[in-house]
């Protein structure tokens, strides 16, 4: 049996600012693919012999987005194990491990990240095949990609001897990301793989090699699971006992240390569309090389790649350059300076702005919202509330707010009094009153909330009552 084991907590700084770490890029369709990231990572294991339902591991705070990303695709019935602060790759595969030991007997651990692209499924398909039968032989297979430029953002895997009985090589080395120069001999001499933070093991295996050369990591995330809190849709790692494991990947705590280590060859057009000029290579491209999505007009512009989500976005004259337009903020930056995004995310985070953490329209487990207009002492909301969902029972000290009804019949709760809300009516919620809004219809529901106050933010929420479990 394999258990997929996806890693889905990265906040992917890079792709901002469509990627944002309330909703980072694993959980965003990108122009071009059906899906988002996360469910094109489990839809591409379809086929795939004696596959079982995956283990999720993410960040605590996307629960929610997890569980509607499974469930869109049918998905339901997944451990999902969430992190209350992030450790690395070793400590969350050793905890799925222990998940997957739990109901399992020692079954094959398929690892793979949340927000890669492969283009070529069956060629992936027959690359885990292979890893299969040295995972059987308690090695630890590494997927190494076939490099086919001498790119200098990645690790490499140098192979040794060829596997016996089995397609692949030993390991002969892990070496850090190299300067151009070397990354060329890499090239050139056709013995190195790029290092695509994959893997296939068994749990037992796994496990061991961790006790052996990282005890300490073993040992956190052994009391971490003993004490791991239970519910019905998740799992939840325990931040008394988690937050004092050492941080560390894989490839650091086990790979380079073991002397199990094998790479499997992939060739199946993988991308870990780490910056916005992987989503230019990934893409289809006109004649001037350019990759464009969303309202763009272009003239005299070459191998760029330009995204509009909102309006229209007009460019003139310029090359190699990377521009990307959200709602409420624009990204201009040339293609070979990419990997600078992540200091403008530092400085958005430094000065507090929501920009870095939060789209206008924000997705909660009961629909989303979408901020329309915010200004000194108001701001106006469209809140949509999904079939049979329901917001908290809570009050707010700082704001009060008017709801007007635009779409469906909703049930209000303003402290002792209880009513409809049918379309083109309204009510008011005075500061300190306890609320809800419930939708017991069978179609959403769509709501303006005007919210008036001196304060709006979102921790300006005291619930008492929640379905899910926010309380």
């Amino acid at each position: 049996m394999i258990i997929p084991v996806i890693l889905a907590g990265g906040v992917g700084s890079r792709l901002w600012p469509v990627s944002r770490s309330m909703l980072p890029k694993q959980f965003i369709e990108f122009p071009g693919m059906q899906g988002s990231l996360f469910q094109n990572t489990l839809s591409r294991l379809e086929g795939v012999t004696e596959i079982a339902d995956p283990i999720v591991v993410c960040n605590i705070d996307h629960r929610f987005l997890v569980a509607e990303h499974l469930r869109q695709i049918g998905k339901e019935h997944c451990n999902i194990l969430l992190e209350p602060v992030g450790r690395n790759t070793a400590p969350a595969v050793a905890l799925a491990a222990l998940c997957a030991l739990q109901d399992h007997a020692d079954p094959l651990l398929l690892i793979l990240a949340a927000d890669h692209v492969i283009q070529d499924q069956a060629v992936f398909q027959r690359a885990i095949a292979c890893a299969v039968q040295s995972a059987k032989q308690e090695k630890l297979a590494t997927f190494g990609i076939v490099p086919s430029v001498p790119e200098t953002g990645y690790g490499y895997i140098e192979k040794g001897a060829e596997l016996a009985g089995a397609e692949g090589f030993c390991v002969k080395q892990f070496v850090e990301k190299p300067d151009q120069k070397t990354a060329q001999a890499y090239l050139d001499s056709g013995d190195y793989f790029w290092n695509s933070g994959m893997f296939m093991f068994s749990a037992s295996t796994y496990l061991r090699e961790l006790k052996q050369y990282a005890p300490d990591i073993f040992d956190s995330c052994h009391q971490a699971y003993a004490n791991l809190e239970r519910g019905e849709n998740f799992q939840l790692i325990p931040e008394s006992t988690f937050a004092s494991c050492r941080s560390e990947s894989i490839d650091y705590a086990v790979m380079e240390k073991t002397n199990s280590a094998v790479v499997v060859p992939l060739e199946a057009g993988w991308n870990d569309l780490g910056a916005w000029d992987a989503m230019w290579e990934v893409n289809a491209k006109n004649e001037q090389g350019n990759a464009l999505s969303g309202d763009v007009l272009t003239f005299d512009v070459q191998d760029s790649y330009i995204q509009s989500q909102s309006r229209l976005v007009a460019v003139a004259g310029i090359r190699d350059v990377v521009v990307v337009e959200t709602a409420d903020a624009v990204l201009v930056t040339q293609r070979s300076q990419v990997q600078s995004v992540k200091h403008l995310v530092q400085q958005l985070q430094e000065h507090g702005r929501e920009e870095s953490t939060l789209h206008r329209l924000v997705y909660r487990p009961w629909g989303s919202y979408e901020s329309l207009s915010s200004r000194p002492g108001y701001q106006v909301k469209h809140i949509v509330v999904n079939a049979g969902a329901s917001l908290s029972l809570q009050l707010h000290r700082k704001r009060a707010e008017h709801w007007t009804a635009l779409k469906g019949v909703s049930l209000v709760t303003c402290d002792d009094k209880e009513f409809e809300l049918h379309p083109n009516q309204s009510t008011y919620i005075p500061v300190g009153s306890k609320h809800r809004l419930t939708n017991n219809s069978n179609e959403p529901i769509e709501i303006i909330e005007v919210q008036i106050g001196d304060y709006f933010g979102e921790d300006d929420i005291v619930r008492f009552e929640d379905r899910y479990d926010r309380v």
